[in-house]
């Protein structure tokens, strides 16, 4: 039975972690670490349990990724697409905005967000330092894009993989699914911030000219690894795309597609393994296990029951809740804890409230948690890392420059993103009604000669 000083502990320790968390006075690794170790030095949740916590699909996932990217950012491919898109651009900053944030939004998606903006940001600024002007526009659009496309495939944001690795979903379901409507922010967003930015963004044109004299060929280092790489990057997508089918999980496919990469390059093991982000990996560890522990003594259980008394247990409305909740939280604490949170909580309101089909609520909490990350600089991975680098060159982007440019954009978004749902869930229980009225239509046709021949055998046997 459990006790109440159990709810009470891991209920205090969840909340503490994730303050600590958000405030950044410690890193945040060491925070969920600690976390992860008090719960189960408290007996909230058993070593056994806590190893059962731990989500080793994504960590596999994470892992795999880090690895084919790490050996492939050596060949200079990433940079080369970067100085590409801005010659495309003519030089001229306000395109140049445009086809950073379509290499960045692509990439996003592909790969994943922190790993295409810690490509992109380095070129960022040599391309600003040529035409004497502002990054600051630049990295703003790149951090939002870098949401954005990431929302669109299941290995673009660490909540996506989370929420794949949780559920039966895959690269393809995310791609169906989200992509559509990641495109129609997309589009929208964009166009919007080349507005708010038209006054500050000018070079003249000898300037502009300088972009047209960089060689982006010159960062092709190692023509032999791209080739292998590319191949290795492109196995692996297609694995993605087809790992439901052939029923693998994505961490085997990734990781699959790293061994297969340290094969064919002879990359030095150390070295690659050197590549991987560690404490990332260990915060997602820490995190599941504190989480768990949550789970364990029935804290999960408990909100998921208050949810549905809201939503009367409506799928639509229990959604759109979802969504709101996600964008507003993800804005505010990092994304990837508040998702950790909210998987065994959507599982809880699937059982309790007899919701067979999650679909439409994963989506709202992909949908709400990647793009409501683009509503403050601490909403999302990619945010910090970019302000990092950003501060490294001397570039500081306060918590206010960027809320007062990002939020109303990611309000934009989530309200496009409610139609969305809602034109989602109708079209989707209409063609179920379509599909269960033309069944019946088709059943009663077929059994109608039979039907009728019982009606007769019955009418004779009343004679």
């Amino acid at each position: 039975m459990i006790e109440q000083y159990q709810v009470i502990i891991a209920t205090s320790v969840f909340l503490i972690t994730y303050v600590v968390i958000v405030s950044e006075k410690i890193h945040r690794t060491v925070a969920a670490l600690v976390g992860a170790a008090l719960v189960v030095l408290t007996g909230i949740i058993n070593p056994e349990r806590a190893v059962e916590a731990i989500d080793f699909n994504t960590i596999g996932l994470l892992v795999g990724m880090m690895i084919i990217v790490g050996i492939t950012r050596h060949t200079g491919v990433f940079e080369f697409l970067a100085i590409k898109a801005a010659k495309s651009s003519k030089g001229e900053p306000l395109r140049i905005i445009a086809a950073l944030s379509l290499v960045t939004a692509v990439l996003s998606a592909l790969l994943d967000n922190v790993t295409t903006v810690l490509l992109i940001v380095p070129v960022t600024f040599a391309i600003a330092r040529q035409l004497k002007i502002t990054p600051l526009p630049f990295l703003i659009a790149e951090i939002i894009a870098s949401n954005i496309g990431g929302t669109a495939t299941l290995i673009g944001d660490p909540p996506n993989i989370m929420i794949g690795s949780a559920t039966a979903l895959g690269f393809m379901d995310f791609v169906f699914n989200l992509t559509p409507i990641v495109v129609v922010v997309y589009v929208l967003t964009i166009p919007l911030l080349q507005l708010i930015y038209k006054n500050q963004l000018s070079a003249k044109e000898e300037l502009q000219a300088n972009i047209m004299r960089l060689d982006e060929s010159e960062e092709l280092k190692d023509p032999v690894l791209l080739r292998k790489s590319l191949l290795v990057l492109a196995l692996t997508i297609l694995g993605f795309a087809l790992h439901q089918y052939v029923h693998l999980e994505s961490s085997v496919i990734a990781l699959s597609g790293a061994t297969l990469l340290l094969l064919i390059t002879k990359e030095d093991p150390e070295h690659a393994l050197q590549i991987v982000e560690w404490p990332v990996i260990f915060f997602f560890i820490g995190l599941f296990v504190v989480v768990g522990a949550l789970e364990e003594v029935g804290v999960i259980e408990a909100v998921a029951r208050w949810a549905l008394e809201i939503t009367g247990g409506d799928v639509l409305p229990t959604g759109i809740l979802i969504l709101w909740l996600s964008a507003v939280a993800s804005s505010f604490v990092d994304n990837i804890p508040f998702v950790a949170t909210m998987i065994p909580l959507i599982q809880d309101m699937g059982r309790l409230g007899g919701i067979t089909d999650l679909n439409f609520l994963w989506w709202s909490l992909s949908l709400g948690a990647c793009l409501g990350g683009n509503g403050t600089i601490i909403g999302a991975s990619a945010n910090v890392v970019v302000i990092g680098m950003a501060e490294k060159r001397g570039q500081y982007i306060g918590f206010m420059d960027f809320f007062k440019i990002a939020f109303p954009l990611m309000l934009l978004s989530i309200v496009i993103s409610s139609g969305y749902l809602f034109f989602w869930y109708v079209f989707h229980t209409q063609t179920a009604m379509l599909v269960t009225f033309g069944t019946g239509i088709i059943l009663a046709l077929l059994l109608r000669p039979v039907t009728g021949m019982l009606l007769r055998k019955k009418q004779r046997e009343g004679l």
